[in-house]
């Protein structure tokens, strides 16, 4: 996979706004989780109405409501095919190299083309293909660390962060007893 990097116009983002659609997320996610069996206290996040170039994934703590930590995150390259309009395109479609929204489940661990990764299986319509797209969560070294002016590489379809985020990310699926949940939304 070749990784570049694209420029895209800059998004301002309202942390008022923000802060609320992260609320509001925790919410639903907390719903969904009252009648699962997955991890009801910690969760992933993927804000993809914020720029790639800015923090976007979040690791939060469902029962205080709170960010514990923040990184940088890669879409999809198909996704770019709906900057046009200004937003990205979403798709569960194989080979469009879109990111698609829903929750997604952390399942197994195993080492593939980018290390250590995780396959993912999608909880919902809009994600139901993750697995057959071989959607997972893994490094890329295109992925920085810090925020950015422009906008970061792109992957696949795959929620693609730096190396130091991933090691983060591991220890909080490694330490977790139950399977964490990753939320994208838009």
């Amino acid at each position: 996979m070749s990784c570049e990097v694209k420029s895209q116009e800059n998004q301002s983002i309202h942390y008022v706004s923000h802060e609320a659609k992260i609320s509001q997320k925790i919410a639903d996610l907390k719903a969904f989780l009252k009648e699962s069996d997955y991890n009801s206290d910690k969760a992933f996040l993927i804000d993809f109405s914020i720029s790639s170039s800015k923090f976007r994934f979040f690791v939060v703590d469902l029962n205080s409501g709170k960010i514990i930590q923040k990184g940088l995150v890669a879409h999809g390259d198909g996704s770019e095919d709906g900057k046009a309009d200004g937003l990205l395109k979403f798709s569960n479609t194989d080979g469009s190299h879109c990111s698609s929204l829903g929750k997604y489940v952390m399942d197994e661990k195993y080492s593939g083309k980018f290390g250590m990764s995780y396959r993912l299986t999608g909880l919902d319509e809009t994600n139901s293909n993750a697995r057959s797209r071989a959607i997972v969560l893994h490094r890329l070294s295109c992925v920085p660390d810090v925020e950015q002016t422009e906008e970061i590489c792109l992957s696949f379809g795959c929620p693609m962060v730096s190396n130091n985020f991933f090691k983060i990310l591991e220890q909080h699926i490694d330490k977790s007893d139950k399977k964490l949940i990753i939320y994208a939304y838009n």
